[in-house]
């Protein structure tokens, strides 16, 4: 049996009502309706920038997955489905979507972020970041109560990596409450700031967070060694344009009127 996710139903809906330029070819015809092969080349891209080779099995595969979507969408068309009001309502949803991200995308092309500012921002982080980084492992419980019982378990010879097992943390309790190496600014302060206190093989008293009541232990340290320029300029530009992005937002609500 066929199947096929109502996103895909209602994508390729909103695509057929947008009839294909007169220079675009036709890659099938389905009941007198033109796929363009435009369409077919949008999918291939897409496929390609998850890392798809682009090959005559995957055009065919694409082929015949738009054929059986405009099947499907034209049987839907026939039954009325396309004047239901969910219908209706999710086609515009996703029309906004689409114009959304364009408009985002158009942004990002037309205010690129400068080399300068990216430089700038890596500095600042450069300047930012600790000497050192640091490998804790923690436990982390509801109350105060727990902790200290906690801590008092460990200075009569409990295993930490045992009692972290039952940690709130489900991703470092199963590593015996590891959390790696870090730089002791990437947490919470109150957490970074009693980490930093330590010294190596130190455990600490009851720590309080937003998340709970941690126990911290230092395993090691190490000098910590700024990522070079190049490395990590990918990611830096990325958050520059997230931060222009946002910041047009911000500016388009301001502009409105918004009731």
């Amino acid at each position: 049996m066929l199947k096929v996710a109502k996103p895909a139903l209602i994508a390729l809906a909103l695509l057929a009502a947008f009839p294909a330029s007169a220079e675009d070819k036709s890659a099938a015809l389905v009941n007198g309706v033109s796929i363009p092969q435009s369409r077919v080349d949008a999918r291939v891209k897409a496929m390609a920038a998850q890392g798809q080779p682009d090959s005559p099995e995957l055009r065919k595969g694409i082929k015949d997955s738009l054929i059986n979507l405009e099947l499907l969408s034209q049987a839907a068309t026939k039954r009325g489905l396309d004047k239901s009001a969910d219908v209706q309502t999710q086609m515009e949803m996703i029309r906004q979507n689409v114009l959304a991200d364009a408009y985002v995308q158009d942004y990002i092309k037309t205010h690129p972020v400068s080399e300068d500012a990216v430089k700038a921002e890596y500095n600042r982080l450069k300047a930012q970041s600790s000497k050192s980084e640091y490998k804790a492992r923690h436990i982390l419980v509801k109350t105060e109560a727990e902790a200290k019982d906690i801590v008092a378990k460990l200075k009569k010879g409990a295993k930490f990596e045992a009692l972290a097992a039952k940690s709130m943390d489900p991703g470092s309790a199963k590593q015996g409450g590891d959390l790696g190496w870090a730089d002791p600014k990437g947490f919470v302060p109150e957490f970074g700031n009693a980490l930093s206190r330590l010294s190596k093989g130190q455990v600490s008293e009851p720590v309080q967070t937003q998340f709970g009541w941690h126990v911290i232990r230092l395993d090691d340290t190490r000098e910590h060694k700024t990522p070079e320029y190049e490395q990590v300029k990918p990611q830096i530009t990325q958050f520059l344009q997230q931060q222009q992005v946002q910041q047009a937002v911000t500016e388009l609500r301001n502009a409105a009127k918004i009731e």
